[in-house]
C-alpha cells in the first residue's frame, strides 16, 4: 500500500497496489519519486520500496520529465572491435 500526501490539508489519500492512479495523487506520486531518484536512488530500489513495478516507476518518472541515468556496469564490445 502507498501513502500519498493530499497537498489540500484533507489528510492522507492511500493508494493500493495495482489501483489506477490519476490526477493530484499521480502528480504527488510523481515529485516524491522524482525526489528519490535525483537523490541517487534507483529505478529498482524505488519500485521495491514502494510496492510497485520497476516498469511503472520508470513510466511516472518519464513522464514527471526526468532525466534517466544510463544503466551501470562494464559495457560489451564485439570481438575485435
Amino acid at each position: 500500500m502507498i501513502t500519498t500526501v493530499d497537498r489540500s490539508g484533507e489528510g492522507d489519500e492511500t493508494v493500493d497496489k495495482g489501483k489506477l492512479i490519476t490526477g493530484a495523487a499521480r502528480e504527488t506520486l510523481a515529485g516524491d519519486l522524482k525526489k528519490e531518484y535525483e537523490g541517487g536512488a534507483s529505478i529498482r530500489a524505488i519500485a521495491d520500496a514502494h510496492g510497485r513495478s520497476y516498469g511503472f516507476v520508470h513510466r511516472i518518472l518519464s513522464e514527471a520529465g526526468v532525466t534517466l541515468r544510463g544503466r551501470g556496469g562494464a559495457t560489451r564490445n564485439k570481438p575485435g572491435a
